[in-house]
């Protein structure tokens, strides 16, 4: 038999866990909690093993300067008051990595390289996914989480990614979150609502 998760873990990373816009003062985010986050998200499955996130961890007060010219009015406040903010980009050459990363056919690298429009929807696809175990992993490791959009990936990607090999995709505070400042709990939707067994 399989193991599942009990429903403490399954409160942690899903039911019980919120999108924090708020964060509580003091609640620093650890060089060591930041490598167990990465330890954890990269075994998450990606196509072919792609891997094609690059993580800007955003944690000192002149990288978050840095990032501040960037970020839209809404999310200006609580990325600047998040212990980290985690940019999630990718390679959009991932690709010339699969000799190391899928070993067993070296020929995958030819999977992708053919076009550029497929290995960047390639690596935007995947690179959400791992964004996503980043987000479940920082929950497991018993911290809060925030994702958002609303930042220009332009003007960030010139900043921070001069040569033009990699891509923004999302941002995501990462700390202790306040629960004063949460909003109610929104609807879901149910399963009939969304979904069919074909």
């Amino acid at each position: 038999m399989a193991n599942i998760l009990n429903d403490q873990g399954l409160d942690l990373l899903f039911r019980t866990a919120r999108t924090h816009n708020g964060w509580i003062a003091g609640g620093e985010v650890s060089d060591a909690q930041l490598r167990a986050i990465y330890d954890i998200l990269k075994f998450g499955p990606t196509s072919a093993n792609c891997s094609p996130a690059r993580i800007l961890f955003f944690r000192t007060p002149a990288s978050k300067e840095r990032l501040r010219p960037f970020l839209s009015e809404g999310n200006l406040a609580k990325t600047m008051a998040a212990p980290v903010c985690a940019l999630i980009a990718y390679d959009i050459e991932f690709y010339e990595h699969l000799p190391m990363l899928f070993p067993h056919d070296l020929t995958a690298k030819t999977w992708f390289n053919w076009s550029e429009a497929h290995a960047e929807t390639t690596a935007f696809r995947n690179s959400t996914l791992q964004g996503a175990y980043l987000m479940m992993a920082a929950r497991a490791v018993g911290l809060d989480i925030g994702a958002m959009s609303g930042f220009d990936n332009a003007a960030l990607d010139k900043e921070f990614f001069p040569d033009g090999k990699v891509k923004s995709n999302f941002l995501c505070n990462i700390g202790r979150g306040d629960e004063s400042l949460l909003f109610p709990r929104h609807p879901k939707f149910s399963f009939d609502e969304v979904c069919k067994i074909l």
